[in-house]
């Protein structure tokens, strides 16, 4: 059989994934399991880092049986990942020094506050594209140093190794192969980090020493499409040639390979990009700059705004008020009221993400009545996803707004200055919106975000586009694709188009009721 397969290893937040491709992007097999949660006190997030390596090596080992294939009739590997979700461990013996801290985790608020009082958001903004923010890897690298016995004089000898998950996957698969333990990660990753300079695609010394994290730590930074190593535990070698993070991963498996494509993941969160070309975004509306997936030196740029609580208000219905038994019991529990009925879900567990920033926010439901019901807060928890996603749009459109007036309004004496343009330089409109992740298949979901934004939402026929994107980058690295990004475009369809049904006053109306909760929550 000719290679011409890709495995795709696509570690999330709730599971650990795998799903084998053929090069025509349909998917022969896939396997799945859930991964434990730990929450030691309120607002902390923990993973167990040998559950997510173990689970993730099980389910690729059954998607390979499902599709009938062997390691010989694999072409490449590519790995996506939750981003910022930190891990380090000892280099001798391969094991965690604690657990992995998740990207949902606020242990770090305090620290932040301190690195804003120093001073350092514009220099953390310039370099990184991002806010302080304990979201991010560099606090909890420094929170994991002061607080393991002993980390910090391992570290300084140089005997840890930091990874986000995708480096740690990646040392784990590589330790059979000839040369050894690969300690790497991709730009779109590192860009995660808070330590990483976007414009010179490099760790930032300054960065570093301000957080005190000694650079023996970190991993070698390459293109997302890149020949990383190989791996030999599935009984012949594997190259793996492709990591992004889950974000990027998704916005290169929708075909957003130039400037104005917008999608939105509905996972565990929800997290929006706009890709903006070679044009590194400084966003003047709450949103970040980052890395896009890069397929060789090029640097490629996205806009992004990031929900932390998204698809996981479903999973608290289920498991916090057991008002479902299962996620996709939502979606008909929600239908059987014709709206919120005035009920408005806010669910800041971990704080609110863009465009407020607010670490400190908690959940808050607001306009009970005594005939409020447990289907209507079903339905306003669907809402709120829906809700929080409009609200990163309008982020982006008046980013957009802001270059259209700059370039009508300045001259040409500094307009050619990337580090001082505003976000999407290159875009003019959003005229879609490209979704994928679990919830983008809740129909009902899906209406209420296309009439709140006023444009078309289209979901495409392969929903799995982060897992499409790891293998697109993992292909096109191991030659599987010579027509380029050209041909990927080609292979990607839209299969259902939701289109607004609402007048723009009604979506306003809308939007200015839920704006008001959100403030309501902020003044708890």
């Amino acid at each position: 059989m000719s290679k011409d397969h890709l495995l795709a290893l696509d570690q999330g937040t709730s599971s650990s994934r795998a799903i084998v491709f053929h090069r025509d992007g349909h998917i022969v097999a896939r396997a799945q399991r859930e991964l434990t949660q730990h929450y030691p006190q309120p607002g902390w997030v923990e993973h167990d880092a040998d559950e997510i390596w173990s689970s993730q090596f099980a389910v690729a080992q059954q998607a390979l049986a499902a599709a009938g294939l062997v390691a010989q009739d694999i072409a490449a590997i590519g790995i996506t990942n939750q981003r910022e979700t930190t891990v380090l461990w000892h280099r001798a013996s391969g094991r965690p020094i604690h657990r992995a801290i998740v990207w949902q985790d606020r242990r770090t608020a305090a620290l932040c506050e301190q690195l804003r009082a120093q001073g350092l958001e514009e220099a953390v903004r310039h370099s990184t594209g991002l806010v302080i923010d304990p979201y991010f890897s560099g606090t909890k690298i420094r929170w994991l140093l002061d607080h393991v016995p002993g980390a910090h004089i391992a570290a300084a000898r140089g005997e840890l190794a930091f990874g986000t998950i995708d480096s740690w996957l990646l040392w784990n698969l590589s330790g059979q192969a000839n040369g050894g333990h690969v300690h790497a990660t991709d730009v779109s990753n590192a860009a995660r980090t808070m330590l990483f300079d976007i414009r010179h695609n490099a760790w930032d010394p300054a960065l570093l020493a301000a957080l005190h994290v000694p650079d023996s730590l970190l991993p070698a930074v390459h293109p997302s499409g890149h020949a990383f190593g190989q791996t030999t535990l599935f009984g012949a070698p594997i190259p793996i040639c492709g990591i992004a993070g889950d974000q990027q991963a998704a916005l290169f498996g929708q075909a957003g390979f130039a400037p104005g494509v917008v999608k939105n993941t509905y996972g565990t969160g929800c997290f929006m990009l706009m890709h903006t070309g070679s044009t590194c975004p400084q966003s003047r509306h709450g949103l970040l700059g980052t890395a896009a997936a890069q397929t060789d030196a090029t640097r490629q740029y996205a806009l992004e705004g990031s929900v932390f609580v998204g698809g996981a208000v479903v999973q608290w219905l289920r498991d916090g008020l057991k008002a479902i038994d299962n996620s996709a019991a939502v979606e008909a529990l929600a239908a059987t009221v014709p709206d919120a009925g005035g009920v408005m879900l806010v669910p800041a567990f971990t704080g609110l993400g863009a465009p407020w920033w607010r670490p400190e926010a908690r959940g808050t439901i607001t306009g009970l009545t005594r005939g409020s019901s447990v289907a209507h807060i079903a339905r306003a928890a669907l809402d709120s996803i829906a809700y929080q996603s409009a609200a990163l749009l309008q982020a982006m459109r008046a980013d957009v707004a802001d270059v259209a007036d700059a370039s009508d309004t300045s001259d040409t004496s500094d307009a050619g200055s990337t580090a001082q343009r505003p976000a999407g330089a290159a875009v003019t409109s959003v005229n879609e919106l490209r979704v994928d992740g679990g919830a983008c298949v809740n129909d009902l979901l899906m209406q209420f975000q296309a009439d709140l934004l006023g444009i078309p939402v289209l979901r495409p026929v392969i929903t799995e586009t982060t897992a499409l994107g790891a293998a697109w980058l993992a292909g096109l690295t191991a030659g599987l694709y010579p027509g380029g990004t050209a041909e990927l475009a080609g292979l990607w369809r839209a299969g259902r188009r939701f289109e607004p049904s609402w007048s723009r006053e009604r979506a306003a109306e809308a939007m200015a009721l839920w704006d008001r909760a959100v403030r309501q929550t902020l003044a708890v």
